[in-house]
Parts: structure tokens; C-alpha cells; sequence
């Protein structure tokens, strides 16, 4: 696959994405507004550790999967982060013509679910393996078949989905209690996590750097994270906007109908970069990922319960306590 291949799924991507993150939209408008370019610096996917049975035999739906993809595009691994306080493993992925064509990185994480509370490992696995899967070829598959790259462009958008059905709310919000990011890739799936501005190419005096460009956002009424994290001695800062709230499909326990209710989904990151030593007298820019700063970041779509209206597939509406974003 070509590098224009990748840039065209990402366009793709962005405009799902960006449908969905207003926040991500007015970034946009004031960068171009202001004469600057809008560039990404990198993409972020969320999945699950986990080996599940289907038509094409056992496939793990973690890092395995998504990171296929990935090599099939050309990207390699160029670092590994681990959390164990929340169970979680990422790794990103930079393609060797990056600069080149203007290439985002990819920050793929993974939950690791055997290292769970058994309880809540059941669950999970109740509701990834309670319907057939739409995970209809093996990535690597995909690529040696002869079509046209539109329609191959189309099959690759179609893996950013979630391949199972709906979640039982009761498990959505008991999974949530051990782990907000099991409970959102239980119902957003492979769907991107975020996009993320890059500040080193914004060419743009009015927002020269991250905090002009945060004071930017906040003026124009952008709920911004409260701090930057990382420093300019390390290579790299970054924050995010406030997860967008948006109503998700569940199923409800009694009688297993789909009802909507509240749920983070993404925030709109963005990122500046800066010099490192690699050696004396020697600098080069940072382009790899701080563990600290990312698990700063995995916090972002937290929820916590609240009053809220649920809507049914039937239009009814009913009060009881749901789940919606905080930072």
C-alpha cells in the first residue's frame, strides 16, 4: 500500500471524527483562520487484549490487530509504553517516509483483560463474544485482493468501527467501575480515539506555540485540560480539550431493547515538540511519546454517574442514573 493510501483513510477518518468532536472543528477554523496550516501529528486507537473464536479462527483484538494493519500500510513499531496501574500496554508506529508525505504517527494501546478482577474479565467477554463478529477478513488479507483502491479504502474505514453489538448497560457501568477504558472500547470499539494537533506546523504568528494556541481555543469557549503535561526538556508538551459527551447505544437489562444514554467519547489533543540531546552537542526532535503524559491523557474520557434522560429505541423516555464525561 501506498503512503497515499494512508492519507486518504485518514481523511476519511477525520471526517467521522471530527462529525463528532465539535472542538476538533473549531481547532480547525481558528488555525486556518489565522493563515496556519493544520497538520497531525499523530492518531490514537484504543482495543482490547483478548483472543476470541471466529469464522477466520482465534484473532486477538488487541494491539495484534489494529497494528497489522498498520505494517500493512508501511508503518513500523518505533516504541512500547507499559501502565501497570491500569492494565494498559501501547505501542506507536512511524512510517519511514513520514516527513516525506506528511504521515501521522499511530498510538495504538491495548487493555490487558487477563490481568483484570475475574468478575469484570466475564463480563467483557459476555459481551465481545455474544454475537457474530462483522470482522469479515483478516487485515492482511484484505490487501492482496484485487480492487480498486477506493473500494479497498472503504473496507479499511469499516475496521474503525465496533465489531460487536450493543453492550448491556449493567455491564457498561460495572466494567466502568474497574476500568473507564474497558468500558469505552466496549462501546465506541476500534473508533479513533483522537487526533491530535501538531503546534511545530501551525506557520502561524497569532499561535507561535502550545499556550498561545490553548488561549486560542479557551477564547473561543473550548473547555481546555487544566495543565500541559510534560516540558520543553524532555521533547515534548502536550494537551487536550474535554472529552465530548454524545449518546451511545446499550441495551437495556430487562428487556434487552436499545436505549441511548451518555458517554464520553473523544477529546482533541494537541501537541508541541522540541530539541532533545541524543548525543553532545547534538540535538534532534523529539518524536516518540512520554509515558507519563499519556496516561494523563487515557484519564480524559473518565465518567461518573449522574442524572440523566435515556431515550429508547422507541423514542420513550425514562430518569435513572447513567454515566457521562468529566476530565
Amino acid at each position: 500500500m501506498t503512503p497515499q493510501t494512508a492519507l486518504h483513510l485518514y481523511s476519511l477518518l477525520w471526517q467521522e471524527y471530527s462529525a463528532r468532536v465539535s472542538y476538533a472543528r473549531t481547532y480547525q477554523q481558528m488555525i486556518t483562520a489565522a493563515g496556519g496550516t493544520v497538520a497531525n501529528d499523530h492518531i490514537a486507537f484504543r482495543s482490547l487484549r483478548v483472543l476470541v473464536d471466529t469464522q477466520q479462527g482465534q484473532i486477538n483484538l488487541g494491539i495484534e490487530y489494529i497494528g497489522q494493519l498498520a505494517e500493512a500500510l508501511g508503518y513500523v513499531v518505533a516504541g512500547e509504553y507499559t501502565f501497570p496501574e491500569t492494565h494498559l500496554y501501547a505501542r506507536h508506529y512511524r512510517h519511514p517516509q513520514q516527513e516525506e508525505f506528511d504521515l501521522p504517527k499511530l498510538f495504538i494501546s491495548e487493555l490487558i483483560v487477563d490481568e483484570l478482577p475475574a468478575n469484570t474479565v466475564q463480563l467483557i467477554q459476555q459481551t465481545i463474544t455474544a454475537n457474530q463478529y462483522q470482522l469479515a477478513f483478516p487485515l492482511n488479507h484484505l490487501f492482496t485482493k484485487e480492487e480498486n483502491l477506493e473500494n479497498t479504502i472503504q473496507q479499511l474505514q469499516k475496521v474503525f468501527t465496533r465489531p460487536w453489538q450493543p453492550p448491556r448497560r449493567s455491564i457498561v457501568e460495572q466494567v466502568n467501575q474497574v476500568t473507564q477504558y474497558g468500558a469505552w472500547v466496549l462501546l465506541h470499539g476500534y473508533a479513533v480515539n483522537h487526533f491530535t494537533g501538531y503546534v511545530n506546523r501551525q506557520n502561524t504568528l497569532e499561535y507561535p506555540d502550545i499556550e498561545t494556541t490553548v488561549l486560542g481555543l479557551t477564547n473561543l469557549g473550548v473547555p481546555m485540560k487544566a495543565e500541559i503535561e510534560g516540558n520543553i526538556a524532555y521533547g515534548l508538551r502536550q494537551t487536550a480539550t474535554q472529552a465530548v459527551t454524545e449518546m451511545v447505544t446499550v441495551l437495556d437489562d430487562i428487556n434487552s431493547a436499545e436505549i441511548q444514554i451518555p458517554w464520553t467519547y473523544a477529546y482533541y489533543e494537541i501537541a508541541q515538540r522540541y530539541p532533545v540531546e541524543i548525543e553532545p552537542g547534538k540535538h534532534l526532535l523529539f518524536d516518540a511519546f512520554l509515558g507519563k503524559n499519556a496516561q494523563q491523557l487515557f484519564e480524559m474520557t473518565s465518567t461518573k454517574s449522574l442524572k440523566s434522560e435515556v431515550c429508547t429505541s422507541a423514542g420513550k423516555q425514562a430518569t435513572r442514573s447513567v454515566s457521562a464525561g468529566e476530565v
